[in-house]
């Protein structure tokens, strides 16, 4: 790991005294997010970052750059802060669960961010906790495909165990041929029964080492090729499913474990019916509207849970909020010059994540809040429009 001068970051803290240091691993847009919310409470957030252009280094975060897979980066770099947490899943287990034992605290710990970063164990897990977890089975040839879907049916969903993020490594296979294409991939495989879904929401929990939690309104997410492309919070949905969906949530946070933010992915069926999904142990794109909709951010409780300092208030300041995703579109960036005439819709908060675009790629989104929610979701869409045109948020239909 090696220290380096990032422009227009902070390669080295600051004088001042701070309130505290935390170190995320990962130098994304989770974590640039984070650093906002960080200069808010005075904290200075270090972040370990592969390379020295990404999204929080850019932003002034305090820059090591080293591999999240070096046991010896990730010892360095514990040593400068007062706890460890994480941009994302990809982690080594080893390297965490080391860092624990030398006395470094880390939040999530490696047993709990297990839950997020391997599928199979997650679904073995809850499963046996008596949750409700679609059925499932691992796989190895297309013969155990097959024969899974004997019993449940075709369509079924093969998941890559570890590795996925946004719908990669998740595939909805329709007959053996598709089942062996995927298992030539290589790698671990699980098969799923495929559930019919209403609309998905998440809940998303902070929660403190000795069990203290508040939770959000639940987010309905709509989701294109496995990956988020707008929300609304709080969800549409009765206030019965969504208090049986809140009550779901915050036990699987409770039964990993999990310290800091925890966002548990939901399924619900037409007749109302529960399902859980995936979940998350780090901030997630299902919280992003609380930056402008919550009294408190998940950016700035996440800060809070991993530090066992108060959670904050998690009502919503708005009847409804609405986010689109900007994802790269094929055509050239062209954001730059848009910018202004997005800006001039004066309801709508504008993110952009300093990344470089691709086709397909999170390089930011838009929150407009409102009294309702399908107007703020159109607003939230118009803008976006103006930032990277329609193909560069959803190809869903109507949009």
């Amino acid at each position: 790991m090696v220290e380096v001068p990032v422009p227009g970051a902070a390669a080295t803290p600051t004088t001042r005294p701070a309130t505290a240091r935390v170190g995320m691993v990962g130098g994304g847009q989770l974590a640039r997010m984070t650093h906002a919310a960080a200069i808010d409470l005075g904290v200075d957030l270090y972040v370990l970052a592969v390379h020295p252009d990404e999204p929080a280094p850019l932003a002034g975060a305090v820059t090591r750059l080293g591999s999240p897979d070096d046991l010896e980066a990730l010892r360095a770099f514990a040593v400068e802060v007062d706890v460890v947490t994480l941009d994302h899943e990809l982690v080594s287990d080893e390297g965490l669960a080391a860092l624990a034992a030398s006395g470094h605290p880390v939040r999530p710990s490696a047993a709990a961010l297990l839950y997020a970063k391997d599928k199979l164990h997650a679904r073995t897990e809850l499963a046996a906790l008596g949750l409700p977890v679609p059925p499932f089975a691992p796989v190895d040839t297309v013969e155990d495909v097959t024969a899974f879907a004997t019993q449940h049916g075709w369509p079924v969903v093969c998941k890559a165990t570890r590795g996925g993020y946004d719908g990669r490594g998740v595939e909805v296979v329709h007959g053996p041929d598709a089942a062996a294409a995927v298992l030539s991939r290589g790698g671990r495989w699980m098969v799923e029964a495929h559930v019919d879904i209403a609309v998905e929401v998440a809940v998303v929990t902070a929660r403190r080492p000795g069990g203290e939690h508040v939770t959000y309104p639940v987010v309905e997410t709509v989701q294109q090729d496995g990956q988020l492309v707008e929300l609304v919070q709080p969800a549409r949905i009765a206030p019965e499913v969504a208090e049986q969906a809140t009550a779901l949530g915050t036990r699987v946070a409770e039964a990993v474990d999990g310290v800091g933010i925890v966002a548990v992915e939901l399924f619900i069926g037409p007749d109302g019916t529960i399902t859980l999904n995936e979940l998350a142990l780090r901030p997630h794109n299902s919280g992003h509207a609380t930056i402008e909709a919550a009294t408190t951010s998940q950016f700035h409780n996440h800060l809070r849970a991993v530090l066992d300092w108060p959670l904050g208030d998690t009502s919503l300041r708005t009847p409804a909020a609405a986010l689109v995703n900007l994802l790269g579109p094929d055509g050239p960036d062209r954001i730059a010059e848009r910018l202004p005439a997005a800006l001039a819709v004066s309801e709508a908060a504008v993110h952009l994540y300093g990344k470089a675009s691709r086709p397909g790629r999170k390089i930011g989104h838009v929150t407009v809040l409102g009294d309702d929610a399908e107007v703020a979701l159109s607003r939230a869409r118009e803008v976006a429009d103006l930032l990277v045109g329609p193909g560069g948020r959803s190809t869903r239909s109507g949009t």
